[in-house]
């Protein structure tokens, strides 16, 4: 029980990578707060806040759900305030929230730019201001961010700027915080996937069935926090890992049970040659 005692934030928790990060840091002994906006399950997205506590509870840890837009500072400072009263402090924040919007300049809806501006980079910062009082008193503190390696190379920037500005700010935003909160002796970190994910984005947005077929399931990149988050915060700080690299450092490089389909051809994700 690695992480007995020590309390995990994680947003967007209510489904796919943020809740098997959860689960995995609730078989370690971790308090959970499931941050989400949904109360009541959605047949094409699925998971409620409410189920992802209840499966911490069941893995050992303990869950606490919690509502929340991350777009509403307001919001963000009664969630994080529900979590100092019931847990006592904040250890671990991962900004997994994210929405995504794979569309070129003129295509790109305004509003829908706004959304993911406001999600992504907006509300990552917000959170992340709100935690970090309460991360300078935690244990081994972290923050992981789920946000990709950083590429000027056109052939990443062009198609998708705006949703590709927004994911970068995120890591710019790891990047900074790694040196900006060093005295407090906070990691700051980012973590991104080699292949394609299966999660709801990739089934409703991406590709469909075929695609997560492609797919690895949400487990490897818990596995990969889970080796991130048990590193020493004053020695681990200002990367913008890859799942595959963290696994391998961690003696891990047999990965075919992660795949959807096992023996299959993997995709690989954005951002990654």
């Amino acid at each position: 029980m690695e992480f007995s005692g020590k309390t995990a934030f994680i947003t967007g928790a209510s489904r796919g990578i943020g809740e098997a990060i959860a689960l995995r840091l609730a078989r370690e002994g971790a308090n959970v707060v499931v941050i989400g906006k949904s109360v009541k399950e959605d047949p094409r997205l699925g998971g409620t806040i409410q189920g992802a506590a209840q499966k911490v509870n069941e893995a050992g840890g303990r869950g606490l759900a919690v509502q929340c837009d991350i777009r509403d500072e307001e919001q963000v400072l009664a969630a994080v305030q529900q979590a100092i009263t019931i847990f006592g402090g904040i250890d671990i924040l991962i900004n997994n929230a994210s929405a995504i919007s794979l569309s070129s300049t003129e295509q790109t809806d305004t509003k829908r730019f706004d959304l993911v501006h406001d999600i992504n980079v907006r509300g990552t910062f917000i959170v992340t201001k709100h935690c970090v009082p309460f991360l300078r008193k935690g244990s081994n503190p972290h923050i992981l961010t789920l946000s990709p390696p950083i590429s000027m190379d056109p052939k990443w920037i062009a198609p998708y700027i705006g949703y590709t500005m927004s994911k970068y700010n995120m890591s710019m935003m790891t990047l900074a915080w790694a040196e900006e909160f060093r005295k407090y002796g906070i990691a700051a970190n980012s973590l991104w996937p080699v292949t394609t994910i299966a999660t709801a984005a990739v089934r409703n947005i991406l590709g469909g069935e075929m695609l997560v077929a492609r797919s690895r399931k949400p487990e490897i990149l818990a596995d990969s926090a889970y080796h991130i988050l048990r590193q020493t915060s004053a020695e681990c700080s200002g990367n913008l890992f890859l799942d595959e690299e963290v696994l391998a450092k961690a003696g891990i490089t047999d990965l075919s049970h992660y795949a959807v389909t096992p023996g299959g051809p993997l995709q690989k994700d954005l951002y990654v040659s």
